[in-house]
Parts: structure tokens; sequence; C-alpha cells
């Protein structure tokens, strides 16, 4: 926009030149076959008042070789007459010997006369410049530099001032101008759809490439490996791991089966895949890990990374989880679950049809084939994945693995197998005061190593037959020691006695630290300490069971991982648990309750001997009596195990329920599908060792039989097969066969007549059947507690099937005749137990009333919890139970963390227990949000017991859980405003 006085002309850029459509196209044409869009570098794009958009770049000259459709009376063409005459003045004067570069136009107005005034003040303000620069002025505006064109070239290298005018409003019309907001959006909504179409292009190229590279770490970046050493301190990785991940099986994506002993760094190849499998191919995962604490470890572990990376980490364990997860448009997720809930979690991508999204499925401890209805579950879970996603990689990783070919066969994977051990390990065995070094080169299996000798009292002798504490003390404090023990009770004893007979120095070994541990547990028990734990922690001794809460078992662990406690006596359950290395393994017999070791349990103990960075040498010693010996020669000779499928465990409840998912997932509706599906089973493969008596056909007939009389399937004609709204909830609400059909009464007598002024009843039909088994109840404090009781629950409980009468009887010690479902009497017991835990939410008030172990409440706590949300998605798919929904729901998140309200968001990020909860909350930290913006060294100034290293894992699993939460939101957005798919035209 150019003005002078009160006139104002303003200029368009418009290309009035048209191009012939049958000439050379342009290389800024749009191409057709990207829907139009380009990549200019400094294009420019012209609208006409029409929809056609045509592109142009800011050095094209618009105006062509004539300047508009007026020709000889357009301005420009009367400013290259005027300048011409000017030219030729100049040049008259010139030759009288005086030449002037700088004449103003005013001297020679007639020429201009017709100019309009705007383009006579451009002509002044032109003239003015020329004139600034004679004298060697300088302006403030920098100079751009303009290639000359043929017009200028014929006066001297200068441009003419039709040149400069054209360049002066090309300039004007790619200059910046004020634009609607509306524009403005829709064009950033173009420019990101363009965008996106391109990251497709992109991302599909990359799909098809599967040697996709972006770096050099194992085809990762760099960054990965800065990572890994600030995060976790590693700085080189094994030879065997290095040969492992450029395998030419990984790098082709074919299925792999790795085993190594304990200790060796296999976690750690399993995760660089599975990076390489998030970042690169842009792919989600799945990490299948045995225990809830495990998947919870992790959980805290990979938090640091995928916040680094752009990755989501989701824990599926317990009650958390998702089914089917959120679709994530931009960001790939890790899913980290255990057995139970990585089998929902594929069947649920199955039904929706998104398997194919699964990039890597890794597993830990493979060996969990060959273990009862877990087993099961693995099989049916990987059979799965294999059967209808042809592009998911399979992993699997242990230490202890038999019939590899079986395995092999049953995933058609390839294996690599290292014997490495970062700390070696040497296995001895103690039989009465010798101690032998196994050796299975010789004929016996063991050699003399050297002679126990102790010198013992009598009473001593009495106390420690076996002369345990020699050998611990051998090691401790300096070093760790590990003690396994057969039963819980057995761990208790061992640690009092072996403290009874410590040295008075024991105490002093850092004797600040064992304080400030006793005074953490006594927080996380509410005042209350462990009578075992409060006389043996002084001396750098603990024991590890089941029987401990979370919170106990995590503060122990930790004190120990520190070399505060030297000495933990456990079960064989923390051999398969978190990782707790020992300079010296003790097994205190050979027996796991009253079993016979096995070899693959054998080695998972032993195996925990050796500490990497820290010891030269690990020791095992296997504690035998003569009766044994045969045994224990054949244990320490013999091959592992071998793995067998379990499908047909416990009756071939495995393969009914595989059968019913297959058909209520619409895999496979007939006996031939089923049969083919089968084909791609381990016990297919195995088919000869386990199906001796009846062929693999026959049995899958008995299971749809068994399956039509119990109406969860039906057949719509004579071949294909459909389930029914109750086989569908079933299998949709992961629910055991058992008690599928015992869970619908339930529920259905609730129907009747549910209590609501109470939660006695929801408790009732949430509490685990498969618990009953481990409970005895106290009759008489089960009478105590019934009178306890108001009329309404009273009542309530004779309609459930348990009579006061039947109490008193059995409490009296009387014999009852009467026709009484004892599974439903002692479930309500447990109920009691829930209830009293949801009132007082002290565990170990409650554990104390009802003589249970605090550990068995939490377990029935958790385990609740679970079966809860389980309840919950069998009535979502039956609509006469549209009642309980709500219902459950709120009572799945009061069972998940029994806590009080303001303490659950806490209690929501990994590794965050209720007295860690409760001292973020008195520090301020009273939300989420709160945390995952804390700074991690005022946090430990904040929370007594806590070390820098907890603080970063508690803020980085909280951001981690914040921007799951924040994502999932916005996915909700986008799924809101996005049109639908089936939008009829």
């Amino acid at each position: 926009m150019m003005s002078s006085g009160g006139l104002k002309l303003k200029v368009k850029r418009v290309c009035a030149r048209k191009r012939s459509r049958e000439g050379p196209r342009s290389h800024l044409t749009p191409d057709p076959k990207r829907g139009g869009a380009l990549t200019c570098p400094r294009g420019v794009m012209v609208e006409d008042r029409g929809s056609r958009q045509e592109f142009c770049s800011d050095v094209e000259d618009l105006f062509g070789d004539y300047d508009s459709i007026l020709e000889d009376s357009s301005i420009l063409v009367k400013l290259d007459r005027a300048e011409r005459d000017q030219r030729d003045a100049a040049d008259w004067r010139e030759g009288d010997g005086r030449r002037s570069r700088g004449d103003d136009l005013g001297d020679d107005p007639e020429p201009l006369e017709e100019l309009p005034p705007s383009q006579l003040q451009f002509q002044e303000e032109v003239e003015e410049k020329r004139s600034r620069l004679q004298d060697g002025g300088k302006t403030s505006t920098p100079s751009r530099h303009v290639e000359a064109g043929p017009r200028a070239a014929s006066s001297g290298g200068r441009l003419s001032v039709a040149e400069q005018l054209k360049r002066t409003m090309l300039g004007n019309a790619a200059a910046p101008r004020s634009i609607s907001r509306a524009e403005v959006l829709k064009e950033a909504v173009v420019s990101e759809e363009i965008s996106e179409a391109v990251r497709a292009v992109e991302a599909a190229a990359a799909e098809s490439n599967d040697s996709t590279d972006l770096g050099p770490f194992f085809g990762l970046p760099s960054r990965v490996k800065e990572l890994l050493h600030r995060l976790r301190g590693i700085e080189t990785l094994y030879e065997w791991q290095e040969t492992c991940l450029n395998l030419d099986c990984v790098a082709q994506r074919r299925n792999l089966i790795y085993s190594l002993p304990t200790g060796g760094g296999k976690t750690l190849v399993a995760e660089i895949l599975l990076l390489k499998e998030l970042l690169c191919r842009k792919k989600d995962c799945l990490f299948i890990l045995p225990y809830v604490s495990l998947v919870q470890e992790k959980v805290r572990g990979l938090a640091g990374l995928g916040l680094e990376l752009d990755f989501l980490v989701e824990e599926y364990a317990g009650s958390k989880g998702r089914f089917p997860p959120l679709r994530r448009r931009s960001r790939r997720s890790l899913y980290v679950a255990t057995i139970e809930k990585a089998h929902s979690l594929v069947n649920s991508l199955l039904e929706a049809g998104r398997l194919e999204q699964l990039g890597l499925l890794v597993v830990d401890e493979l060996h969990m084939l060959g273990e009862g209805s877990r087993g099961a579950l693995i099989e049916m879970t990987l059979a799965k994945v294999q059967y209808v996603s042809k592009s998911t990689q399979i992993i699997g990783m242990s230490a202890t693995l038999g019939n590899i070919k079986d395995l092999q066969k049953f995933l058609r994977a390839e294996n690599f197998t290292n014997d490495f051990r970062p700390v070696q390990l040497k296995e001895f065995v103690k039989l009465g005061d010798s101690i032998y070094q196994v050796e299975p080169t010789e004929e016996s299996g063991l050699t003399f190593s050297r002679q126990l000798r102790v010198k013992y009292s009598s009473s001593m002798q009495k106390m420690d037959p076996d002369q345990v504490v020699a050998m611990v003390t051998e090691v401790i404090p300096s070093h760790s020691c590990l003690i396994f023990c057969p039963t819980k009770k057995n761990c208790e004893n061992l640690a009092s006695m072996i403290c009874s007979c410590l040295r008075k120095e024991f105490l002093q070994h850092r004797q600040e630290e064992k304080a400030e541990l006793l005074l953490q547990l006594k927080e996380g028990g509410r005042g209350s300490v462990c009578p075992v734990l409060r006389k043996t922690v002084p001396l750098g001794v603990a024991y590890h069971h089941s029987g401990l809460t979370a919170e106990e078992r995590r503060l122990l662990e930790e004190a120990y991982s520190r070399g505060v406690l030297c000495l933990l006596t456990c079960t064989s359950t923390l051999a398969a648990g978190v990782n707790l290395p020992a300079r010296r393994v003790i097994l205190r017999s050979p027996y796991v309750a009253t079993e016979f070791l096995k070899r693959n349990q054998y080695k998972q103990m032993v195996g925990r001997a050796g500490r990497a960075g820290i010891d030269s040498v690990g020791e095992s010693i296997l504690i035998l009596q003569d009766q044994d010996r045969d045994k224990v020669k054949s244990l320490l000779c013999a091959p592992m195990e071998n793995c067998y499928s379990n499908l047909m465990h416990d009756e071939g409840k495995g393969l009914h329920s595989l059968v019913l998912s297959l058909i209520g997932l619409n895999v496979s509706t007939t006996l031939q599908q089923l049969q083919d599906f089968l084909g791609g089973t381990l016990l297919f493969v195995q088919r000869q060792q386990l199906c001796a008596h009846t062929s693999l056909q026959e049995s899958l007939q008995r299971s749809v039989r068994l399956l039509q009389e119990k109406h969860l399937v039906s057949s719509a004609d004579r071949q294909t097969l459909q389930v029914t709204k109750l086989g569908r909830a079933t299998f949709k609400g992961s629910v055991d066969l058992t008690y599928s059909d015992v869970l619908y009464q339930d529920l259905s007598r609730g129907l009747d007549g549910l209590l609501l002024n109470s939660l006695l009843h929801l408790l009732y039909l949430v509490t685990p059947y498969d618990l009953v088994s481990q409970c005895k109840p106290d009759w008489m404090l089960y009478l105590q507690q019934f009178t306890l009781l108001s009329a309404a629950e009273q009542k309530m409980l004779a309609v459930v099937g348990v009579p006061e009468s039947f109490v008193a009887r059995k409490a009296a010690g009387q014999s009852v005749k009467k026709g009484v479902c004892v599974q439903a009497v002692t479930r309500m017991y447990l109920s009691l137990v829930l209830l009293s835990l949801l009132k007082d939410s002290d565990l170990w008030s409650v554990s104390e009333r009802f003589q249970l172990s605090r550990g068995f409440v939490q377990t029935l706590l958790s385990s609740s919890s679970a079966f809860c949300s389980c309840v919950l998605h069998f009535t979502q798919e039956l609509e006469e139970f549209w009642p309980f929904r709500a219902l459950l729901t709120e009572l799945t998140r009061r069972l998940s963390y029994c806590v009080k309200a303001e303490l659950i968001p806490l209690m929501e990020v990994a590794g965050v227990l209720e007295s860690r909860a409760k001292q973020l909350y008195g520090a301020g930290y009273t939300s989420l949000t709160h945390l995952a913006n804390a700074d991690p060294a005022h946090l430990c100034r904040s929370i007594t017991h806590l070390n820098r290293k907890q603080a970063e894992q508690i803020v980085a699993s909280a951001k981690m859980l914040l921007s799951e939460k924040a994502a999932a939101l916005q996915e909700e957005v986008d799924d809101l405003l996005s049109p639908p798919s089936d939008l009829p035209i």
C-alpha cells in the first residue's frame, strides 16, 4: 500500500500472465500424487477469488513480457517511456560537458505529467536515495542484493524505475499481512494434514524396511547409550550381549529364545530390543514378568527412559490396566504386565483388531510354561499372537531350560545359549563336618574340599546341629549371605537362632542405619514391628517371605541391597523375584516344603551367589543328610527338567479356557479351525507324551462338549460354534471356568436382595474362590464377629448360605450333619476380614484380630481387588447385572489401595506405598502433579529415609503416569472431534 496526499493506491499481487496448460510443468506445480501438496523453499501461495491456488516463487517475474492487458496505457509503460526520455536528456547534457548521475525527474516534468501522485512520490523517494548514495551517506536499512535484469543492463547495471517498482510490488505481496485467526487456524490444519501425510509415507517406508537403523548403538541413537550410562551406570556390554544383539535372527526380526545363568545380564538385551522396536519401528511392545513386584520394579526402572525417549510405560498388574489399551496416534506404549494381565491384554487387542500394533513380545522366565495354570496362560498368549499376528516378534529368556528343541518348534524360534557369568560360581555340598565341591566331570560328582572345624558348646550344638552359624560368620558382616529355607516358619526360627549365637560386635556394624530401618518398619506398621525383626535387625539379620507386608519386604530388600542387612533367611520365591545377589548362598535343605528340589529350582537359588562389580567369586553350599545323598547326587548331575505344556493340567482346564476364548474372539469357530489352531501350540508339539491315552482331536471334542454342557458355547448350525452371553462374560472377565456358574448364581441372588447399607454383601461377591482352601476359620472368633453384625447383615449371611446355627455348632466343637456349603462359609469369613480392613485400614490389627499372617491379609486384599476387576468385566457383558457396574467400579478402587481417599492419587505412583504416601502428603505433595514437578533433591530433604535414587524414581514414575493420563485425555478429545469413519456420503 502506497499513499501520496489523499490518494491511495492498493497493489494486489495478481499474475495476469496465463500459463499454457499444454506447456512444460514447473517445479512448483502441485503433484497430484501427494494431494496437491508441495514443498517450495521460498514459495508463496497466491489465492484468486476462486478455490484454485497457484504457487509461485518470490524470484519469478510475475509480469512477463508485457505488463498488463492494458498494454501501452499501463503505468509501467509510461514509466519506461519517461525514464528513456530522461536518459536522452542526460546524454545531451553529457555531450555539453556536464555529466549528471542523479538529475531529479522533476527537472523534466513533461514525460511524467500523466503519472498519478502515488507514483510521483515513489519517483521522488527513489531519487532521494540516489542522492544520498552519491553524497556517501549511509542508511540504517540493510541493503538487499538484487540481480540486474535486462532493463537494468541497459542503463549501466542499474535497475530501471519500472524494474524497481516491480520488485517493490513483489516484496509487498510477499510481506506479512494481518490475517484473521480463523484463516491462521485453517492454514495450520492444512499444514498439519500435509505433515501428517508426509510422516505416514515415511512411516510406511520405514515399516517396509525391517533394517531401520537410527544410530550406532545396535541400531539405536547414541543418546540411548548415554542414558543407560547415566540412569543405570552401564558403560559397556558383555561380549555375549553384543553377540546376541548382532545375531541375524535379531536383525531379521525372527523369534529368539536365549538362556544364560542367573545374573548374566539377560534383561538388558531384552530392554535394548524393546527400545529398538519402540523408537525405530514405532510399534507397541509387551513385556511379560511373573510377579507383581517385578512388574512394579520394572515400571519404575523404565520410567526414566520413557520420559527421555518419549514413549509410555503402562503397568498391567493387579487391578491396573485398561482393556483394550488406548490407541495412541503419536506415541508408542510399552506394556509391562503379569502373566494373567498379559493374556487379558492380548485378548482385548485381538478383539479390537489391533494385535498387529504389537511389534515385540518379551517373556521373562520362559520356563514357567511348565508350571500349572500360569504356564497354560503363557502358552495361550503366545499361541494366539503367533496365529493372528505374523509381524509380531517373540523373545523368550530364561536361566533354566531343558527341552529347548520343543520350545523352539513351538515358537518357531532360534536359540542362543551361553554359560557366561560375570562372577565365577563355586558350588559346594555339606555333609556332616565335610564340605565337598561339585564337579560334574567326576564319577561321584563331588570332590572333597575342606573340613568345617568349629568349637560348639553342647547347648549350641543342640541349637545348630548343621553348623549354619559357622558357615554364616565366615562371610558376614563384611559380605552378604542368603539362606534358603523350606518353609516360612523355618525362616523366622533360623533367623532368631542365628542372632542368639552372634557376638555383640555385630551390633556396632552400621548401627545408626539399622536403627533407622527399625524406625521405618515401625512407621509402616503404624507403630507395630514384628517381634522377630525387632530382635534380628539390630544384628543385621532379617527374614523374607510372603508373610511380610509389601512395605516390609521393600524396606528389607533396600536395606539388604545397601549392605545395612548382611543376612536374609528366605523361601524359594526370592530366587525368582527381585534381584538380591549374595557372596554366599546356603540351602538349608534340599526340599521346598515337602517336595524335593528340582534341578531348575536349585539352579535359580544358587544363581544368586556372586555380585557383579562387588564380589570376585560366588559360593553356594547345600546342606544335606545321609538319607538324601543319592537324591542330591542325581540333582547335581541331572540335566534341566523338561518343560511340558499345561493345557491338559487339572483335567484339561487350560484347554477348555483356550477353546472358549478362541470361539468368543472369532479366531476359530469350527472344530476344524480349532484343530488347526492347536497345531501351533506346545501341546501339539508334545502330543505323543501328553496325549498318550487319547488323541488331541478327542480331547478337543470333549472340551467343546463340556463347554456346551455348561451353557458357555452353543451351535449356530451343525458346524459353526458361538459363545453364549455367559460364555462371553466368562472369558472377557478372565473368570475360572470352575467358578463361572457359581459366580453367576451368587450375582443373581444378589439381584433379589442386595444389601446396600453395608459393604459386606459386595465384598462377599468379590472374595476370590481360590483363596478359600488357604484359610481355616477360627470358629469361636467367627461366632464373635457374627454377633457384632447388624440384623440386616445377619439376615444376608443366612441368604447366601451361612446360618448362625452352623457357625455356633462349629464353635462349640460339634459335628454338623446339615448340608451347608463349607466353601461359602469360609468365603464369608474372608469377607469379614476384608470388611474389617476397609473399616479399620490397619492391616496389623486386623491380622491379629483374625489370627492370620499380615502377609496373607495383604494377599487377600490385593487378590480381592484383582478379582473385583474381573467381576466388573463379567457384569459388563450381562445386561441383567447392570446395577453392579457402578458399585464394583468404586469398590475396585477402594480395595486397590485401602487407604484414605486423599492418599490414593499418590499411591497410584509405582513404588509409593501407604507410609511413603503419608510422608509425601504431610510434606505438601498432595497430588500427582505435585510429585511430577517435584525436585528430587528437595524430596530427599523433606522426606525422612528417602535417598536420591528413590526420589528420582518416584518423580520419574509420577511424570510418566501424568503423561499417560494427559495422553489418554487428549486421545479422547481427538476421538470426539474427528469425523466418524462410517459417515454416510
